[in-house]
């Protein structure tokens, strides 16, 4: 599955405007530096197997639970060994090490040949290509990428998707469909999971609305539902803006919702900032009563992702929020989904994520890299259909440690193995290696397997969420000019800071009410306006 738990979403910390704009004025400056990037093998017309081995140099970032040396992972031994290239990595942990290297890497001029599992959004991107420390690649596509082009010939929205709007293609995307529309795994986040044991310990019934839940938090409380005699059950536990462990979801009981960009499209197209709407102001209402009932972990608004986790696996929740219980509380019957809960005014809603299985900056070629031909036709073995998958999940025949897939030989085809209890994320980002790939829906069945857990997740949101999803459409993957995005940034910055603070504050102090058109004037001051009328046209434009 795409995101075994929403923190991988959260690799990439967005520069300011500013420090990206200084990176690159000294990145301009240092052109007669030192390059970190492989020598010019005047290689033509490469085939792989190579008859002489050759290096690349590739920055990249990967996970904590991931040997040092990504060339340790099966799946690299294997690319290597099929195309003759041995990847020289320098490799950091994602997240702040990574940002903090990359940036120094393009200030300094000490450019490798690539940079994989980026991190950058698409402000960053168009700034890299202005300043010349990255290379378009629409031209290596054409005349050396027939695995990509394919990809691109089947599903040619992504090409839209991944060309900017001077009609270049800076970057190498990663592509997993799993079900679309509606269906599509993405469509949701935020799941609420909750303890059917103490339900049916207390004799509870699943709660229907939002203030059944709060009884049932309250009976979770107060009734001793682990029965060791001891008030140290947590009723309802999350992580204060933080993807698919905030509590989002219950604001679909009150109105439009709320997601992680706090955008909504109507279905007559317009562009809705979730929080500014009536109905924010009201579930915030409702969390304040939870939070004063003592309902709430105490936590919640400053825990990270491994207290969280170790609470869960202590199974002291009642409820909690997260894309998958097997990563937080295991693959047992303790927990399952809540259904969408019908709000005061009989409102039931869930609110979908303008989420997709599409990131179109996985990788950039550096304009340091002298062996342009023999790059993209390493970079084009990724998006091999048997070789993405692979990519994506983890791989096979390791004698080492868990496999995620067995290969049959005969089919050339690769089946999800059982998971036996193991979080999905800890074998994945232990054995896959990310990157530019591409995983259609037409795979499903000639190449792989879905992985069960993503299977079952599917028939979970095809059953429980997808008949309330009253939205038609979601924000797509607009691709905004320098300009936009330079207005875009600076906007939320400040925006979307003050919209999470106000939250949390709200929840807890109790003053919405007091202060809500105070807080309407504030997000104007902001610029609310113009990121409002930013934001519409893109979407015009994209509808076109």
């Amino acid at each position: 599955m795409s995101r075994g738990k929403s923190k991988m979403k959260k690799w990439s910390k967005t520069m300011s405007a500013a420090v990206l704009t200084g990176i690159l004025v000294t990145a301009g400056c240092s052109n007669n530096s030192k390059s970190a990037s492989s020598e010019d093998y005047e290689l033509k017309d490469v085939k792989f197997p190579l008859k002489e081995d050759v290096s690349l140099k590739i920055m990249t970032s990967s996970s904590p639970l991931a040997p040092n040396d990504p060339n340790e992972k099966l799946i690299l031994k294997r690319l290597q060994k099929q195309t003759g290239v041995e990847i020289d990595w320098t490799n950091y942990t994602a997240g702040e090490t990574f940002d903090e290297k990359r940036n120094l890497a393009v200030a300094s001029g000490d450019l490798p040949d690539a940079i994989m599992n980026t991190g950058y959004g698409d402000y960053e991107i168009l700034k890299l290509a202005k300043d010349g420390a990255i290379v378009p690649v629409e031209d290596l596509i054409e005349k050396h990428m027939p695995n990509l082009r394919k990809v691109l010939e089947d599903a040619p929205e992504y090409k839209a998707m991944m060309t900017a709007p001077d009609g270049h293609i800076y970057s190498f995307p990663w592509i997993e469909e799993l079900g679309a529309g509606k269906e599509s795994i993405h469509s949701v986040d935020d799941f609420p999971w909750i303890n059917v044991e103490w339900l049916d310990k207390l004799g509870l019934d699943m709660p229907t609305n939002t203030e059944e839940l709060k009884d049932v938090l309250k009976a979770f409380k107060t009734q001793d539902p682990n029965g060791n005699g001891k008030a140290d059950e947590i009723p309802m536990s999350f992580i204060i803006n933080h993807g698919g462990e905030d509590v989002s979801h219950l604001f679909g009981a009150f109105g439009l919702g709320e997601n992680g960009d706090h955008t909504v499209v109507t279905d007559d197209g317009e562009i809705k900032m979730t929080a500014s709407e009536d109905g924010y102001k009201v579930a915030i209402r409702y969390l304040n009563e939870l939070y004063k009932e003592g309902l709430m972990d105490v936590e919640a608004f400053e825990q990270d992702w491994n207290t969280y986790l170790s609470k869960g696996k202590e199974g002291r929740y009642g409820m909690y929020f997260t894309w998958d219980k097997a990563n937080i509380t295991g693959m047992n019957d303790t927990y399952d989904l809540l259904p969408p809960l019908e709000g005061p005014d009989g409102e039931k809603n869930v609110t979908r994520t303008n989420n997709m299985g599409f990131d179109r900056n996985k990788m950039v070629i550096t304009s340091a890299n002298k062996n342009l031909e023999l790059t993209a036709k390493w970079i084009d073995q990724l998006y091999d259909p048997l070789q993405s998958v692979q990519d994506n999940w983890g791989t096979y025949g390791d004698e080492k440690q868990q496999n995620i897939f067995e290969f049959n030989e005969a089919d050339q085809a690769l089946k999800h193995l059982p998971l036996e209890g193991t979080a999905p994320v800890e074998l994945r980002e232990k054995t896959s290696i990310g990157g530019p790939l591409a995983i259609l829906d037409e795979y499903y069945g000639p190449v792989t397997t879905k992985p069960d857990d993503a299977a079952w997740r599917l028939g979970l949101m095809k059953d429980v969420m997808v008949p309330h999803m009253k939205a038609e459409n979601i924000y797509p993957k607009v691709f905004f000019s320098l300009e936009d995005l330079d207005k875009l940034s600076k906007i939320e910055t400040d925006l979307f800071a003050y919209i999470n603070r106000k939250k949390a504050e709200w929840i807890t102090n109790g003053k919405i009410d007091k202060e809500w058109e105070a807080y309407l004037k504030e997000l104007d001051r902001l610029g609310l306006q113009e990121w409002l009328e930013i934001k519409q046209a893109g979407y015009d434009r994209n509808q076109e």
